[in-house]
């Protein structure tokens, strides 16, 4: 059952819903408990979510039925009468193809399980290609993680630079030569298996979100062929009208005397921050390297000022190149958006690099699929 990854529902369902939602949503709810807590007794189930324990075992013999959930067992207990039986999503039921077109010169993917662990990568080099020519790469790379799946696939997740609908349609990727190329719709037809193609900084958050202890009010800035942001805010994906939230690396605020950016405008934040833009810079002066990566990170400040002051978030991700980011960089950034914000209400803003490290944009894209097919994350 697919209950599709859209915008306006919270990652992770915690409370009821009206009766004409229910179902869906408590079988979400099930799903969630055991994804998160692991193993429970269908009263553990019970409590933790505020169901009926009728419907705790309804909804759990359709997921048994399903291969969803398995028993494990009894639990060791000293309480008098019949042990309470364990249950636990399967892990083993299915795996998920995750796949980054993030980087600039290579697109990367993994099979991973449904706790997001990688189990096979694979990668190709970009070479320069654009649009057909890099959709064939993205269709090339999935053919070849799908041939080294050793259980059934939940579903194939991509995590895209550009501008990407709720259709998983890149309706922009200047880096990557898309306009309007629907990508979910070319590789669902191809593989007959679920897709969700998204942001790639989107993707990025919402594996920062699951698997790395992210603040439910948080904005991530992926850094590599372009400049994006991914965005949560009370632990829901924040997309917009036009689908462009946290689009930042075309914005032109405090960034002027930029070269040209691929976009057609000059000074785009982009042109101080990308990694190809930024290892052009140092390698033409290397004396220079600590100087030229504090102006990108006073840059990156200045653009996120006001993001920062009207969204009042608790914390900023970095994920890219560790080189780049983490050092002069980040220390900059940091100190330009502590200064251009008020501290009684942003002082204790923290900025940190992901730890998920070039994993980031894969593990995303599973998380985008367990999302889409289950409801969990």
């Amino acid at each position: 059952m697919s209950t599709g990854f859209t915008t306006g529902r919270a990652l992770r369902p915690t409370t009821k819903v009206l009766p004409e939602h229910a179902r869906g949503h408590n079988r979400s709810l099930v799903l969630q408990t055991l994804y998160r807590a692991g193993q429970q007794s269908r009263a553990d189930i019970a409590r933790e979510t505020g169901l009926t324990r009728v419907t705790v075992s309804d909804l759990v013999a359709e997921l048994i039925a399903e291969g969803l959930v398995i028993e494990t067992g009894q639990r060791e207990d000293a309480r008098p009468g019949k042990p309470a039986t364990l249950l636990d999503l399967d892990r083993n039921a299915f795996q998920i193809i995750g796949i980054d077109l993030s980087e600039y010169a290579i697109f990367r993917g993994a099979v991973l399980d449904l706790d997001g662990q990688i189990h096979h990568r694979a990668e190709l080099p970009l070479a320069g290609a654009t649009g057909p020519d890099a959709t064939a790469l993205v269709i090339r790379l999935a053919e070849s993680l799908i041939a080294q799946a050793t259980l059934p696939i939940l579903g194939l997740g991509v995590g895209s630079p550009g501008v990407v609908d709720l259709a998983g349609v890149v309706l922009s990727a200047p880096n990557l030569g898309w306009v309007g190329e629907d990508l979910q719709g070319i590789l669902a037809a191809r593989f007959g298996i679920p897709v969700v193609v998204a942001n790639d900084a989107n993707a990025a958050a919402l594996a920062e979100h699951s698997f790395g202890d992210a603040d439910s009010d948080m904005m991530l800035i992926k850094v590599g062929h372009g400049v994006g942001a991914g965005l949560l805010l009370d632990g829901t994906p924040l997309f917009g009208s036009r689908f462009a939230a946290g689009e930042i690396g075309h914005v032109v605020v405090g960034t002027d005397g930029g070269l040209e950016c691929v976009c057609g405008k000059r000074g785009c934040l982009e042109t101080w921050l990308a990694t190809p833009r930024l290892e052009k810079a140092i390698a033409a002066a290397p004396q220079k390297r600590d100087e030229i990566l504090t102006e990108a990170g006073q840059r990156l400040g200045i653009a996120l000022a006001p993001v920062v002051g009207a969204l009042n978030l608790a914390e900023v991700v970095l994920s890219g190149p560790t080189t780049l980011l983490d050092g002069p960089l980040a220390q900059a950034t940091i100190e330009t958006l502590r200064s251009r914000t008020m501290a009684e209400f942003h002082g204790d803003l923290t900025l940190r690099m992901t730890t998920l490290g070039e994993d980031i944009v894969m593990r995303g894209a599973a998380v985008m699929v367990l999302s889409a097919q289950l409801g969990v994350s």
